[in-house]
């Protein structure tokens, strides 16, 4: 008998066996398709590679501002575009088998069913079927597309991220229908490869859980680029055409939106993934939305956890990670990692986009006497000489502790590490103002920032007032 059984090797499984190996467990590891799930494979990883590609072909196309001139032009070779990021994606996949086979972890691949509380069948993807006893077990099952019913269809042009992820050609035009994260990722990616992107999102503004001066400005900032963003706009239908192309049929402010397309990627969101689980059957709490558990991640049947996106909260890799570590710890009987509520968040749009803590909606909301303070990076010389002086950094302080920050701009994703400190560990002005930031780099954009707090930001304009609630 197993001490765990995990169902999914992804960055919530495949980093809970490997904590629960690490204090001494017996554990096996079931995965359906590959090791890393959706991250490695479809989300995550491979984006972010795409991203880069976006990031190359935006540098070669501003090249002659930096005295570069090319004069013949340049081309974008797909088959090495996805030949790189198919290398990037095994090699991480890779190192994650090797360093499970160095834990004496046991890795299954096959479709799994949970019988009861210690039995858990696998019918093998080589045919085969094998029933696993364990003490414990931990649903890691993760998260698929969720598209509406009026936006189901077979047609090859009407993708989720699963599928436009292995394009084979930069489609002309290409509507995405939700202005979230995943949404915006690619409509960066594809904008920049050249393709004319429509952004249809029913809120009023993209990245609406985002603080409002992040969300706004970059919708700003990509529209000016080019970026056609379609706010509280509707979709009734999908109508493929005979040429090819989809007629998009929605409604926006109480009229009528047509759009006709190439493409159409339905990014309105993702849900858990239950399949082989049996809920129902073994009275664990959930519902459509996700699976319940306490503050072990534990479910009410004892020895069965459940972390990452199956819990339907914020689907992040990170979090996914950070309760496996805490489940494993849990299925173990060992100390318990501190559970942090503090997650940070990074968006890879052009520029970047990174947040940790509350927005000033939320600060609103809770009526906290707060204060925040912005420094743009057009004042940042790191940013100038790169550049890539877009954004701003915005701080939010509850009295004189940080609670809030907020990134947009050149290695937002990196630099949001010092916030996540800040407000994890309540940090107070004076500990960030009283330390030393190297010059020149971004991570100066912080300090200033929070010395705007108090009115002494040293490379912005004089205000006779700070920016506050008022």
């Amino acid at each position: 008998m197993k001490d765990l059984i995990i169902i999914g090797g992804g960055p919530g499984g495949y980093v809970a066996a490997i904590r629960a190996a690490q204090l001494g467990a017996s554990v096996t590891v079931v995965e359906k398709e590959n090791l890393g799930g959706t991250c490695l494979n479809k989300g995550c990883i491979p984006t972010k590679a795409l991203f880069k590609n976006a990031e190359m072909v935006h540098s070669v196309s501003t090249m002659q501002e930096f005295g570069v001139n090319l004069e013949g032009g340049f081309t974008i070779d797909i088959p090495q575009i996805h030949k790189r990021k198919d290398e990037v994606v095994f090699k991480l996949v890779d190192g994650v088998r090797r360093i499970l086979e160095s834990y004496e972890i046991e890795t299954i691949f096959g479709e799994a069913e949970i019988k009861d509380r210690n039995t858990v069948v696998v019918k093998k993807n080589d045919g085969e079927t094998e029933s696993l006893e364990t003490k414990n077990i931990i649903i890691a099952t993760g998260a698929t597309p969720f598209i509406p019913e009026n936006m189901k269809s077979d047609h090859p042009s009407i993708m989720t991220s699963d599928e436009i992820i292995n394009f084979d050609r930069i489609p002309e035009s290409l509507v995405i229908i939700g202005g979230g994260v995943i949404g915006m990722e690619f409509a960066n990616i594809f904008h920049a490869m050249g393709t004319e992107v429509h952004v249809m999102e029913r809120n009023a503004r993209i990245l609406r859980r985002m603080d409002s001066d992040l969300s706004k400005r970059l919708q700003a900032y990509v529209k000016k680029q080019g970026m056609k963003i379609h706010n509280l706009a509707s979709v009734k239908e999908l109508n493929p055409q005979e040429d090819g192309s989809i007629q998009v049929v929605g409604e926006q402010k109480g009229k009528e939106l047509i759009i006709n397309c190439e493409k159409v990627l339905v990014s309105v969101g993702r849900k858990p993934n239950f399949t082989g689980m049996n809920l129902e059957a073994l009275g664990i709490n959930h519902t459509p939305k996700g699976i319940e558990v306490n503050e072990n991640y534990e479910t009410n049947v004892e020895g069965i956890f459940a972390i990452g996106d199956v819990l339907g909260q914020i689907m992040l890799a990170h979090e996914a990670s950070h309760h496996g570590i805490i489940a494993a710890e849990a299925a173990m009987n060992k100390r318990i990692t501190h559970n942090g509520s503090v997650i940070p968040s990074a968006i890879f749009t052009s520029p970047e986009v990174a947040t940790v803590g509350i927005t000033e909606e939320e600060a609103k909301a809770k009526k906290l006497d707060y204060v925040t303070s912005k420094f743009f990076f057009g004042g940042n010389g790191k940013a100038l000489a790169m550049g890539d002086s877009q954004g701003f950094i915005k701080v939010i302080a509850n009295g004189d502790t940080i609670v809030g920050v907020h990134i947009m701009g050149l290695n937002a994703s990196d630099l949001i590490h010092e916030g996540v400190l800040a407000v994890s560990k309540g940090m107070r002005i004076d500990d960030i103002t009283g330390t030393v930031h190297a010059h020149p780099t971004m991570s100066e954009g912080f300090a200033e920032a929070v010395l705007g707090l108090k009115g002494e930001s040293i490379h912005a304009l004089a205000s006779k007032k700070k920016d506050s609630k008022a």
